[in-house]
Protein backbone atom coordinates (compact mmCIF):
# COMPACT_ATOMS: atom_id res chain seq x y z
CA UNK A 1 0.00 0.00 0.00
CA UNK A 2 1.44 3.20 -0.94
CA UNK A 3 0.29 6.69 0.78
CA UNK A 4 1.63 10.24 -1.27
CA UNK A 5 1.67 12.98 1.00
CA UNK A 6 3.08 16.04 1.37
CA UNK A 7 2.77 16.65 5.58
CA UNK A 8 2.53 13.40 7.65
CA UNK A 9 -0.61 13.65 9.65
CA UNK A 10 -0.16 11.85 12.94
CA UNK A 11 -3.26 9.53 14.06
CA UNK A 12 -3.14 8.90 17.83
CA UNK A 13 -5.52 6.23 19.76
CA UNK A 14 -7.00 7.23 23.24
CA UNK A 15 -3.67 7.55 26.04
CA UNK A 16 -3.81 5.36 28.52
CA UNK A 17 -3.87 8.94 30.61
CA UNK A 18 -4.28 12.19 30.08
CA UNK A 19 -1.65 13.46 32.41
CA UNK A 20 1.11 11.23 32.38
CA UNK A 21 2.82 11.43 29.45
CA UNK A 22 5.59 14.32 29.70
CA UNK A 23 5.81 17.26 27.21
CA UNK A 24 8.45 16.57 24.92
CA UNK A 25 9.88 19.24 22.14
CA UNK A 26 13.42 17.39 20.90
CA UNK A 27 13.39 13.96 20.67
CA UNK A 28 15.87 11.87 21.82
CA UNK A 29 17.04 9.52 19.40
CA UNK A 30 20.29 8.31 21.64
CA UNK A 31 21.48 5.81 19.28
CA UNK A 32 18.29 3.70 18.66
CA UNK A 33 17.60 2.66 15.05
CA UNK A 34 14.06 5.25 13.97
CA UNK A 35 11.57 3.47 12.35
CA UNK A 36 9.89 5.35 9.26
CA UNK A 37 6.73 3.51 10.30
CA UNK A 38 6.31 6.37 12.75
CA UNK A 39 4.96 8.83 11.41
CA UNK A 40 5.75 11.86 14.48
CA UNK A 41 9.36 11.76 12.77
CA UNK A 42 8.19 13.85 10.06
CA UNK A 43 8.14 17.17 10.15
CA UNK A 44 7.82 17.86 6.75
CA UNK A 45 8.09 15.98 3.33
CA UNK A 46 7.41 17.39 -0.47
CA UNK A 47 7.02 14.10 -2.96
CA UNK A 48 7.22 11.48 -0.69
CA UNK A 49 5.04 8.49 -0.63
CA UNK A 50 5.09 6.26 2.26
CA UNK A 51 4.18 2.32 1.99
CA UNK A 52 3.40 -0.52 4.21
CA UNK A 53 5.41 -3.27 4.08
CA UNK A 54 3.48 -6.52 4.69
CA UNK A 55 5.02 -9.52 5.96
CA UNK A 56 6.55 -12.02 3.97
CA UNK A 57 5.10 -15.73 4.63
CA UNK A 58 7.44 -18.52 4.93
CA UNK A 59 6.90 -20.99 1.62
CA UNK A 60 6.47 -24.02 4.27
CA UNK A 61 3.42 -22.65 5.74
CA UNK A 62 1.78 -23.67 8.07
CA UNK A 63 4.77 -24.78 9.99
CA UNK A 64 2.53 -26.73 12.82
CA UNK A 65 -0.56 -28.67 12.09
CA UNK A 66 -2.72 -30.78 14.27
CA UNK A 67 -1.25 -34.18 13.87
CA UNK A 68 -1.07 -36.03 17.28
CA UNK A 69 -4.03 -37.72 18.65
CA UNK A 70 -4.33 -35.45 21.84
CA UNK A 71 -4.53 -32.49 20.39
CA UNK A 72 -7.80 -33.03 18.31
CA UNK A 73 -8.83 -30.78 15.32
CA UNK A 74 -6.84 -28.26 15.40
CA UNK A 75 -3.63 -26.23 16.67
CA UNK A 76 -2.82 -22.50 17.06
CA UNK A 77 -0.30 -20.16 17.87
CA UNK A 78 -3.94 -18.14 19.51
CA UNK A 79 -1.55 -15.49 21.67
CA UNK A 80 0.77 -18.21 22.06
CA UNK A 81 4.43 -18.01 22.57
CA UNK A 82 7.87 -18.77 20.41
CA UNK A 83 11.24 -17.78 21.76
CA UNK A 84 14.76 -18.90 21.17
CA UNK A 85 16.32 -20.12 24.26
CA UNK A 86 20.05 -18.99 24.22
CA UNK A 87 20.59 -21.74 27.31
CA UNK A 88 19.47 -24.50 25.02
CA UNK A 89 20.63 -22.75 21.79
CA UNK A 90 16.91 -23.64 20.17
CA UNK A 91 13.40 -22.41 19.64
CA UNK A 92 10.48 -23.52 21.99
CA UNK A 93 6.63 -22.93 21.53
CA UNK A 94 4.00 -22.87 23.65
CA UNK A 95 0.93 -22.98 21.82
CA UNK A 96 -3.19 -24.04 21.88
CA UNK A 97 -5.16 -26.75 20.98
CA UNK A 98 -8.51 -28.47 20.86
CA UNK A 99 -7.51 -31.42 22.82
CA UNK A 100 -9.01 -34.77 22.24
CA UNK A 101 -11.37 -35.61 25.18
CA UNK A 102 -9.77 -39.40 25.17
CA UNK A 103 -6.62 -37.58 26.60
CA UNK A 104 -8.64 -34.35 28.51
CA UNK A 105 -11.53 -32.86 29.32
CA UNK A 106 -10.54 -29.07 28.29
CA UNK A 107 -8.49 -27.41 26.02
CA UNK A 108 -4.96 -26.96 27.10
CA UNK A 109 -1.44 -25.14 26.40
CA UNK A 110 1.22 -27.31 24.45
CA UNK A 111 4.92 -27.50 24.17
CA UNK A 112 7.42 -27.61 21.20
CA UNK A 113 10.54 -27.10 19.89
CA UNK A 114 12.53 -26.74 16.82
CA UNK A 115 16.38 -25.83 16.11
CA UNK A 116 15.53 -23.86 13.33
CA UNK A 117 12.66 -22.31 14.12
CA UNK A 118 10.70 -23.98 11.07
CA UNK A 119 10.57 -28.08 11.47
CA UNK A 120 8.87 -28.17 15.00
CA UNK A 121 9.21 -31.45 17.21
CA UNK A 122 6.51 -32.01 19.69
CA UNK A 123 7.84 -34.03 22.60
CA UNK A 124 6.16 -36.27 24.80
CA UNK A 125 7.25 -34.22 27.45
CA UNK A 126 3.80 -32.89 29.02
CA UNK A 127 3.41 -32.20 32.59
CA UNK A 128 -0.59 -33.13 32.94
CA UNK A 129 -1.85 -36.23 33.41
CA UNK A 130 -3.92 -37.59 30.67
CA UNK A 131 -7.22 -39.63 30.98
CA UNK A 132 -5.81 -42.71 29.44
CA UNK A 133 -2.19 -42.70 30.90
CA UNK A 134 -0.69 -41.84 27.44
CA UNK A 135 2.08 -39.35 26.54
CA UNK A 136 1.47 -36.07 25.23
CA UNK A 137 3.17 -32.55 24.96
CA UNK A 138 0.43 -30.71 27.48
CA UNK A 139 1.88 -28.73 30.40
CA UNK A 140 -0.83 -26.82 31.28
CA UNK A 141 -5.13 -27.10 31.99
CA UNK A 142 -7.52 -24.43 31.42
CA UNK A 143 -5.12 -22.12 29.87
CA UNK A 144 -5.36 -19.91 26.59
CA UNK A 145 -3.10 -17.41 25.24
CA UNK A 146 0.16 -18.57 26.76
CA UNK A 147 2.67 -15.52 27.19
CA UNK A 148 5.76 -17.12 28.06
CA UNK A 149 9.41 -15.46 29.03
CA UNK A 150 12.52 -16.37 30.09
CA UNK A 151 13.62 -14.02 33.09
CA UNK A 152 17.16 -14.27 33.66
CA UNK A 153 16.65 -11.02 36.25
CA UNK A 154 14.63 -13.17 38.47
CA UNK A 155 16.89 -14.27 41.17
CA UNK A 156 14.89 -17.51 41.81
CA UNK A 157 15.85 -20.19 39.49
CA UNK A 158 11.66 -21.86 40.18
CA UNK A 159 10.60 -18.10 38.59
CA UNK A 160 12.97 -18.73 35.76
CA UNK A 161 10.46 -19.07 32.88
CA UNK A 162 6.85 -16.55 33.79
CA UNK A 163 3.47 -16.69 31.81
CA UNK A 164 0.82 -15.02 31.61
CA UNK A 165 -2.54 -16.62 30.26
CA UNK A 166 -6.50 -16.74 30.49
CA UNK A 167 -8.23 -19.01 32.66
CA UNK A 168 -11.81 -19.50 31.85
CA UNK A 169 -13.30 -19.44 35.51
CA UNK A 170 -11.11 -16.48 36.70
CA UNK A 171 -9.44 -14.73 34.29
CA UNK A 172 -5.95 -13.67 33.26
CA UNK A 173 -3.74 -15.50 35.31
CA UNK A 174 0.24 -15.78 36.24
CA UNK A 175 2.14 -18.68 36.31
CA UNK A 176 5.82 -19.30 37.03
CA UNK A 177 8.24 -22.02 36.24
CA UNK A 178 11.44 -23.80 36.87
CA UNK A 179 11.71 -25.67 32.80
CA UNK A 180 8.95 -24.01 30.92
CA UNK A 181 6.83 -27.64 31.68
CA UNK A 182 5.83 -27.68 35.58
CA UNK A 183 3.97 -24.57 36.35
CA UNK A 184 2.55 -23.44 39.04
CA UNK A 185 0.48 -20.66 39.96
CA UNK A 186 1.74 -17.40 41.05
CA UNK A 187 -1.01 -16.39 43.08
CA UNK A 188 -4.75 -17.70 43.27
CA UNK A 189 -5.40 -14.60 42.88
CA UNK A 190 -6.14 -12.79 38.81
CA UNK A 191 -3.63 -10.69 37.93
CA UNK A 192 -6.76 -9.35 36.38
CA UNK A 193 -10.43 -10.82 36.98
CA UNK A 194 -12.47 -12.79 35.08
CA UNK A 195 -15.24 -9.69 35.85
CA UNK A 196 -13.54 -7.56 34.14
CA UNK A 197 -12.16 -9.15 30.94
CA UNK A 198 -13.25 -11.13 27.53
CA UNK A 199 -10.63 -13.64 27.38
CA UNK A 200 -8.13 -12.67 25.05
CA UNK A 201 -4.70 -11.55 26.64
CA UNK A 202 -0.95 -11.66 25.74
CA UNK A 203 2.04 -10.09 27.18
CA UNK A 204 5.25 -9.01 26.86
CA UNK A 205 8.67 -7.97 28.57
CA UNK A 206 10.44 -5.21 28.00
CA UNK A 207 13.89 -6.28 29.59
CA UNK A 208 15.69 -2.99 28.44
CA UNK A 209 12.87 -0.90 30.45
CA UNK A 210 12.79 -3.56 33.47
CA UNK A 211 8.49 -4.02 32.24
CA UNK A 212 6.25 -6.55 31.58
CA UNK A 213 3.07 -5.59 29.58
CA UNK A 214 -0.59 -6.96 29.01
CA UNK A 215 -2.56 -6.74 26.42
CA UNK A 216 -6.06 -8.12 27.94
CA UNK A 217 -9.80 -7.85 25.76
CA UNK A 218 -12.03 -5.76 27.58
CA UNK A 219 -15.54 -4.25 26.47
CA UNK A 220 -15.95 -1.02 25.90
CA UNK A 221 -18.87 1.46 24.68
CA UNK A 222 -17.60 2.95 21.19
CA UNK A 223 -20.52 5.07 19.42
CA UNK A 224 -23.17 3.61 21.37
CA UNK A 225 -22.34 0.05 21.37
CA UNK A 226 -20.38 -2.32 23.48
CA UNK A 227 -17.61 -3.48 21.79
CA UNK A 228 -14.10 -5.71 21.98
CA UNK A 229 -11.42 -3.36 23.04
CA UNK A 230 -7.54 -3.99 23.75
CA UNK A 231 -6.39 -2.66 27.09
CA UNK A 232 -2.66 -2.04 28.65
CA UNK A 233 -1.52 -3.21 32.42
CA UNK A 234 2.35 -2.70 33.04
CA UNK A 235 4.02 -4.21 35.74
CA UNK A 236 7.84 -3.80 37.13
CA UNK A 237 8.15 -7.30 39.51
CA UNK A 238 5.27 -9.45 37.81
CA UNK A 239 3.22 -9.20 40.73
CA UNK A 240 1.87 -5.58 41.00
CA UNK A 241 0.13 -4.30 38.00
CA UNK A 242 -1.37 -1.31 37.12
CA UNK A 243 -4.42 -0.59 36.18
CA UNK A 244 -5.64 -1.72 32.68
CA UNK A 245 -5.63 1.57 30.23
CA UNK A 246 -7.63 1.84 27.01
CA UNK A 247 -4.93 1.45 24.23
CA UNK A 248 -6.91 -0.16 20.78
CA UNK A 249 -10.41 1.38 20.84
CA UNK A 250 -12.19 1.14 17.13
CA UNK A 251 -12.49 4.34 15.43
CA UNK A 252 -14.91 5.93 12.60
CA UNK A 253 -11.81 5.07 9.94
CA UNK A 254 -11.61 1.56 11.42
CA UNK A 255 -15.82 1.52 11.25
CA UNK A 256 -15.79 3.09 7.80
CA UNK A 257 -13.33 0.27 6.16
CA UNK A 258 -15.53 -2.30 7.76
CA UNK A 259 -17.53 -2.96 4.30
CA UNK A 260 -14.42 -3.14 2.37
CA UNK A 261 -12.40 -5.82 4.50
CA UNK A 262 -16.04 -7.91 4.19
CA UNK A 263 -15.61 -7.88 0.60
CA UNK A 264 -12.46 -9.08 0.23
CA UNK A 265 -13.96 -12.53 2.24
CA UNK A 266 -17.25 -12.80 0.80
CA UNK A 267 -17.55 -16.07 -0.56
CA UNK A 268 -16.09 -17.31 3.38
CA UNK A 269 -18.93 -15.54 5.10
CA UNK A 270 -21.83 -17.86 6.44
CA UNK A 271 -24.69 -15.53 7.11
CA UNK A 272 -25.83 -12.32 5.63
CA UNK A 273 -24.77 -8.79 6.73
CA UNK A 274 -26.58 -6.77 9.14
CA UNK A 275 -25.97 -3.10 8.48
CA UNK A 276 -27.02 -2.53 11.92
CA UNK A 277 -24.67 -4.62 13.28
CA UNK A 278 -21.55 -4.07 10.87
CA UNK A 279 -18.61 -3.06 12.91
CA UNK A 280 -14.95 -3.09 13.86
CA UNK A 281 -13.32 -4.10 16.99
CA UNK A 282 -10.02 -5.82 18.13
CA UNK A 283 -9.84 -8.89 19.21
CA UNK A 284 -6.25 -9.62 20.87
CA UNK A 285 -2.87 -7.95 19.65
CA UNK A 286 0.98 -8.70 19.88
CA UNK A 287 3.93 -6.85 20.06
CA UNK A 288 7.42 -6.17 18.87
CA UNK A 289 10.00 -4.92 20.88
CA UNK A 290 12.07 -2.54 18.61
CA UNK A 291 14.97 -0.55 19.91
CA UNK A 292 12.87 3.25 19.74
CA UNK A 293 9.10 2.11 19.56
CA UNK A 294 6.73 -0.17 20.92
CA UNK A 295 5.33 -2.38 17.30
CA UNK A 296 1.73 -3.43 17.81
CA UNK A 297 -0.19 -6.17 15.72
CA UNK A 298 -3.94 -5.01 16.94
CA UNK A 299 -6.30 -8.16 15.60
CA UNK A 300 -9.04 -6.83 13.65
CA UNK A 301 -12.04 -8.47 13.94
CA UNK A 302 -14.49 -7.24 11.13
CA UNK A 303 -18.50 -8.27 12.35
CA UNK A 304 -20.74 -8.32 9.57
CA UNK A 305 -24.05 -9.74 11.63
CA UNK A 306 -24.88 -11.81 14.84
CA UNK A 307 -24.70 -15.47 14.63
CA UNK A 308 -27.96 -16.52 16.63
CA UNK A 309 -26.23 -20.40 17.43
CA UNK A 310 -23.93 -19.83 19.39
CA UNK A 311 -24.86 -16.34 19.99
CA UNK A 312 -21.16 -14.69 18.76
CA UNK A 313 -20.42 -12.47 15.38
CA UNK A 314 -19.49 -13.24 11.94
CA UNK A 315 -16.40 -12.18 10.19
CA UNK A 316 -12.99 -12.06 9.61
CA UNK A 317 -9.84 -11.08 11.91
CA UNK A 318 -6.95 -9.64 10.16
CA UNK A 319 -3.59 -7.84 11.75
CA UNK A 320 -3.02 -4.07 11.09
CA UNK A 321 0.25 -2.08 12.62
CA UNK A 322 0.23 -0.13 15.05
CA UNK A 323 3.16 2.00 16.55
CA UNK A 324 4.03 3.53 20.53
CA UNK A 325 6.90 5.31 21.60
CA UNK A 326 5.29 5.72 25.50
CA UNK A 327 2.46 2.79 25.68
CA UNK A 328 0.42 5.72 26.05
CA UNK A 329 -0.23 6.73 22.90
CA UNK A 330 -0.10 4.46 19.87
CA UNK A 331 -0.23 5.88 16.29
CA UNK A 332 -1.69 3.80 13.56
CA UNK A 333 -0.88 5.52 9.93
CA UNK A 334 -2.02 2.46 8.06
CA UNK A 335 -5.14 0.38 8.16
CA UNK A 336 -4.41 -2.67 6.04
CA UNK A 337 -2.88 -5.64 6.74
CA UNK A 338 0.83 -6.28 7.67
CA UNK A 339 0.03 -10.37 7.43
CA UNK A 340 -2.96 -10.08 5.08
CA UNK A 341 -4.96 -12.71 4.74
CA UNK A 342 -4.81 -15.42 2.20
CA UNK A 343 -6.90 -16.44 -0.71
CA UNK A 344 -10.25 -17.93 0.17
CA UNK A 345 -9.82 -21.78 0.67
CA UNK A 346 -6.09 -21.33 2.07
CA UNK A 347 -5.05 -22.70 5.59
CA UNK A 348 -5.53 -18.99 6.62
CA UNK A 349 -8.32 -17.26 4.46
CA UNK A 350 -10.92 -16.29 7.56
CA UNK A 351 -8.56 -15.40 10.73
CA UNK A 352 -5.25 -14.78 11.21
CA UNK A 353 -4.18 -14.59 15.04
CA UNK A 354 -0.44 -13.51 16.50
CA UNK A 355 1.74 -14.79 18.59
CA UNK A 356 2.04 -12.69 22.13
CA UNK A 357 5.45 -11.37 20.63
CA UNK A 358 7.96 -10.78 17.57
CA UNK A 359 11.60 -11.77 17.77
CA UNK A 360 14.30 -11.43 16.11
CA UNK A 361 16.19 -13.89 14.39
CA UNK A 362 19.04 -12.52 12.38
CA UNK A 363 18.77 -9.16 10.25
CA UNK A 364 15.13 -10.50 10.28
CA UNK A 365 11.51 -9.68 12.53
CA UNK A 366 9.82 -13.45 12.84
CA UNK A 367 6.30 -13.36 14.08
CA UNK A 368 4.33 -16.88 13.93
CA UNK A 369 0.89 -16.74 13.89
CA UNK A 370 -2.01 -19.07 14.27
CA UNK A 371 -4.59 -18.75 10.72
CA UNK A 372 -7.83 -20.32 9.86
CA UNK A 373 -9.50 -21.21 6.72
CA UNK A 374 -13.35 -20.07 8.06
CA UNK A 375 -14.36 -17.12 9.43
CA UNK A 376 -15.67 -16.30 13.44
CA UNK A 377 -19.30 -17.07 13.17
CA UNK A 378 -18.75 -20.49 11.44
CA UNK A 379 -19.14 -23.47 14.40
CA UNK A 380 -16.67 -25.84 12.98
CA UNK A 381 -16.82 -29.63 13.95
CA UNK A 382 -12.87 -30.03 14.04
CA UNK A 383 -13.69 -33.40 15.38
CA UNK A 384 -15.39 -34.49 11.55
CA UNK A 385 -12.00 -33.49 10.11
CA UNK A 386 -10.60 -37.19 11.19
CA UNK A 387 -13.55 -38.73 9.67
CA UNK A 388 -12.67 -37.01 6.58
CA UNK A 389 -16.12 -34.66 6.61
CA UNK A 390 -14.53 -31.28 7.86
CA UNK A 391 -12.83 -28.78 5.58
CA UNK A 392 -11.93 -26.72 8.29
CA UNK A 393 -8.72 -26.06 9.83
CA UNK A 394 -6.52 -24.06 12.33
CA UNK A 395 -3.05 -24.44 12.15
CA UNK A 396 0.55 -21.96 12.59
CA UNK A 397 2.83 -20.23 10.39
CA UNK A 398 5.34 -17.35 10.07
CA UNK A 399 5.54 -13.89 9.01
CA UNK A 400 8.67 -12.09 8.20
CA UNK A 401 10.38 -8.85 7.58
CA UNK A 402 13.86 -7.40 7.53
CA UNK A 403 15.04 -5.57 10.00
CA UNK A 404 12.82 -2.61 10.80
CA UNK A 405 11.18 -2.97 7.44
CA UNK A 406 7.63 -2.36 7.95
CA UNK A 407 6.82 0.98 6.50
CA UNK A 408 9.06 3.24 4.27
CA UNK A 409 9.58 6.90 2.93
CA UNK A 410 9.89 6.33 -0.72
CA UNK A 411 10.74 8.93 -3.63
CA UNK A 412 9.99 8.72 -7.14
CA UNK A 413 12.79 9.00 -10.12
CA UNK A 414 12.57 13.26 -10.17
CA UNK A 415 13.61 13.06 -6.51
CA UNK A 416 11.67 13.86 -2.89
CA UNK A 417 12.46 15.86 0.09
CA UNK A 418 11.93 14.50 3.89
CA UNK A 419 12.87 16.47 6.78
CA UNK A 420 12.87 15.32 10.08
CA UNK A 421 11.41 16.89 13.63
CA UNK A 422 14.34 18.08 15.62
CA UNK A 423 16.37 15.57 17.51
CA UNK A 424 19.34 14.51 19.72
CA UNK A 425 21.44 11.67 19.25
CA UNK A 426 24.28 9.94 20.60
CA UNK A 427 27.12 7.99 18.67
CA UNK A 428 29.74 8.93 16.29
CA UNK A 429 28.48 7.99 12.83
CA UNK A 430 24.99 7.70 11.27
CA UNK A 431 23.32 4.44 8.83
CA UNK A 432 20.14 4.28 7.09
CA UNK A 433 17.83 1.33 6.30
CA UNK A 434 16.96 2.10 3.16
CA UNK A 435 16.91 0.46 -0.85
CA UNK A 436 17.22 1.87 -4.01
CA UNK A 437 16.35 0.77 -7.60
CA UNK A 438 19.14 0.82 -9.88
CA UNK A 439 19.17 4.87 -10.54
CA UNK A 440 18.73 5.57 -7.43
CA UNK A 441 20.11 7.08 -4.66
CA UNK A 442 19.53 8.50 -1.14
CA UNK A 443 21.40 11.82 0.61
CA UNK A 444 21.37 12.95 3.84
CA UNK A 445 21.78 16.71 5.01
CA UNK A 446 22.32 17.49 8.46
CA UNK A 447 20.85 20.90 9.75
CA UNK A 448 20.25 22.65 12.47
CA UNK A 449 16.58 23.07 14.21
CA UNK A 450 15.62 25.47 11.95
CA UNK A 451 16.20 23.23 8.71
CA UNK A 452 19.49 25.77 7.80
CA UNK A 453 23.00 23.59 7.04
CA UNK A 454 25.19 23.21 9.62
CA UNK A 455 28.46 24.69 8.48
CA UNK A 456 30.92 22.47 7.67
CA UNK A 457 28.33 19.18 7.06
CA UNK A 458 27.66 19.58 3.89
CA UNK A 459 25.16 17.16 2.12
CA UNK A 460 26.39 13.28 2.03
CA UNK A 461 27.91 11.64 -0.62
CA UNK A 462 25.46 9.28 -2.54
CA UNK A 463 24.14 6.35 -1.32
CA UNK A 464 22.37 3.67 -3.38
CA UNK A 465 22.23 -0.30 -2.80
CA UNK A 466 20.02 -2.41 -0.45
CA UNK A 467 21.28 -2.01 2.79
CA UNK A 468 20.34 -2.39 6.27
CA UNK A 469 22.75 -0.64 7.30
CA UNK A 470 24.37 1.98 5.00
CA UNK A 471 27.21 4.22 6.25
CA UNK A 472 26.35 7.67 5.58
CA UNK A 473 29.65 9.64 4.76
CA UNK A 474 29.50 13.32 4.91
CA UNK A 475 32.76 14.37 3.04
CA UNK A 476 35.78 16.20 5.60
CA UNK A 477 33.71 14.91 8.20
CA UNK A 478 35.39 11.78 9.89
CA UNK A 479 32.80 11.33 12.62
CA UNK A 480 29.80 13.29 14.03
CA UNK A 481 30.87 13.48 17.54
CA UNK A 482 30.86 17.33 17.60
CA UNK A 483 27.13 16.99 16.93
CA UNK A 484 26.36 15.09 19.41
CA UNK A 485 23.89 16.05 22.26
CA UNK A 486 23.03 18.99 19.81
CA UNK A 487 19.32 19.60 18.49
CA UNK A 488 19.19 18.45 14.73
CA UNK A 489 17.51 17.92 12.04
CA UNK A 490 18.05 15.54 9.08
CA UNK A 491 16.54 16.11 5.41
CA UNK A 492 16.48 12.96 3.17
CA UNK A 493 16.79 13.46 -0.52
CA UNK A 494 15.32 10.46 -2.15
CA UNK A 495 15.26 9.22 -5.43
CA UNK A 496 13.89 6.35 -7.02
CA UNK A 497 14.37 4.81 -3.87
CA UNK A 498 13.05 3.59 0.01
CA UNK A 499 13.95 5.00 3.37
CA UNK A 500 13.10 2.39 6.16
CA UNK A 501 15.34 3.24 8.91
CA UNK A 502 18.17 5.67 10.38
CA UNK A 503 20.02 5.34 13.08
CA UNK A 504 23.43 7.04 14.82
CA UNK A 505 25.73 4.16 16.08
CA UNK A 506 29.01 4.42 17.77
CA UNK A 507 31.92 2.32 17.07
CA UNK A 508 33.53 0.51 14.10
CA UNK A 509 31.52 0.68 11.39
CA UNK A 510 29.95 -3.27 10.65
Amino acid sequence: MRILIVLVTIIVLVPRTAVVAQQINVLDAGSRSQLLLDPSLVFDAERVSFSLHPGRKHPQNPLVVADEPWEGGYVSLFAGTVLFDQSDSFFKMWYTCENNPEYFADRGICYATSRDGLTWKKPAVGTRKARNGKPHNSVLALGDCPSVFRDEGDPDPARRYKMIAFDVNRGYMAYVSPDGLNWKEQSAKPVVPISYVDDVVSAFHDRAAGEFGLLGKLSTPVFGRVRRSIYLATSRDFRHWSRPEPAFLADRRDDLGTLGRLERVRSLLNVPDNPNVMRTEFYGAGVYLAESCTIGFPWVFTISANVPAPGNQEGPIDVQVALTRDRETWSRPFRTPIIPLGKPGEWDSGMILTASQAIDVGDEVWLYYGGHNHTHGLVADYKLRDKGQQKYTGASGLAMWKKDRFGSADGPAEGATLTTIPLRFTGTRLEINASTKPEGEVRVELLDAAGQPLSGFGISEPIAGDNLRHPVVIPGQKDLALLAGRSITLRFHLRDASLFAFAFRSGAKP
